[in-house]
């Protein structure tokens, strides 16, 4: 649920950013913890098992560049398909976002938002001081993205559309066709516009899924986003890029990034670089163990169809659910919602996405495997609880 932090019931929230009840994630670690979206964290030890990080002593602690280490987008740039000097490093994708809003949107610019999204996708905008036009992607469809509606709210204002793939809270993958039909709909209707697509969980597939190919190399329009949090399971990295094939805007956010936090930290972006270096030795055995907790819990969901439906996931660590209305009345789901800390349990509430609260984003991926059932089997209480 939405609302301002609870001392400041009596003031009104004055911040540039909106608040948002997702910073609770940071503070909150119940034990059936259902409501993170990364993989399961990647320890210190793990890292340093990796080739290539024998000479960590000798890393000299100075500054970095703006536009990131080489090393580090040499191998973002393998993976992207496109040049290094088109990768701009970033603290996580979450910086990335606020400086490409800030720099592209001006007072009176427009940018056009698929939702329900990732809060920061949307609060960046906002706290860039940018008109947000939100088109909200259904349910019932699958999350697919309506291009022909993201079409109607174009203008000569627009100066940025904003989508992700895989999505964030359903895990569901735009193809390529309808990237190049909006891409097609914005040369006509908001030829100044720029697409952002976050790929933050693209590397996240279940088990042999192929991987798909990043748009980042697709055209010149469009700017990726994404980083080593969520598939790799290293959030404490803090290091995410984007892809910029314009080469004033690339600066700009060069510029941007001096002006804001100087350069990023040279010991995370190494780690960062050698981690992606070995990402596959990383991947393969995530993969399997989301292949396997998607299928326990497509199993778990089947047993509770009655009560819950679901979009089912493309890849990601991520889905996203919804209390079904002929299960649930208004009241039933705000009982579901104060039960949850008496079942130690913790999920994302569609709100914080742009959803109602009937819906919640589940992430399957971050507890360890002997965990998640008896997080689900406490979730069907949760559910019996609520329903009495």
């Amino acid at each position: 649920m939405q609302h301002s932090p609870a001392n400041l019931d009596d003031n009104p929230w004055r911040g540039r950013f909106p608040y948002n009840e997702i910073i609770t994630l940071l503070d909150v670690n119940r034990p059936f913890n259902l409501a993170e979206s990364t993989s399961q964290d990647l320890t210190m030890g793990e890292l340093l098992d990796l080739a290539g990080l024998d000479r960590i002593r000798d890393l000299k602690l100075g500054y970095g560049t703006s536009a990131g280490s080489m090393a580090l987008r040499e191998e973002i740039a393998r993976a992207c398909h496109v040049a290094p000097d088109q990768v701009v490093t970033t603290q996580g994708t979450a910086l990335g976002l606020f400086l490409l809003a800030f720099e592209t949107c001006r007072a009176g610019d427009e940018a056009v938002l698929a939702t329900p999204c990732f809060p920061l996708s949307r609060d960046s905008l906002v706290g860039a001081g940018a008109t947000v036009r939100e088109v909200k992607l259904s349910f019932d469809d699958g999350y697919r993205l309506d291009v022909d509606r993201i079409g109607a709210v174009l203008g000569p204002r627009t100066r940025l559309v904003s989508i992700a793939s895989p999505q964030n809270p359903g895990g569901v993958q735009a193809t390529r066709a309808e990237v190049e039909q909006l891409l097609a709909a914005m040369r006509t209707r908001s030829p100044q516009s720029l697409l952002f697509i976050d790929e933050t969980y693209r590397e996240a597939s279940h088990g042999g899924a192929p991987v798909v190919d990043s748009f980042a190399a697709l055209d010149s329009r469009i700017v990726t986003g994404a980083s080593v949090s969520k598939a790799l399971g290293a959030p404490g990295l803090r290091t995410g890029w984007l892809t910029v094939a314009d080469a004033d805007l690339r600066a700009r956010l060069v510029v941007a990034k001096m002006n804001t936090v100087i350069s990023g930290s040279v010991l995370d972006e190494t780690l960062a670089s050698v981690l992606l270096q070995h990402r596959e030795r990383v991947l393969a055995p995530r993969r399997r163990l989301l292949a396997n907790a998607l299928d326990q819990l497509a199993t778990w969901r089947e047993a509770e169809r009655a009560r819950v439906d679901w979009v089912r996931p493309d890849a990601g660590a991520l889905c996203c659910l919804r209390l079904r209305t002929d299960a649930f009345d208004d009241a039933a789901v705000a009982r579901f919602w104060a039960l949850l800390p008496r079942h130690d349990l913790q999920l994302a509430c569609g709100s914080w996405f742009g959803e109602s609260e009937r819906a919640f984003r589940l992430g399957f991926g971050f507890l360890p495997p002997e965990r998640l059932g008896p997080a689900l089997s406490a979730l069907s209480e949760a559910l019996d609880a609520a329903a009495a």
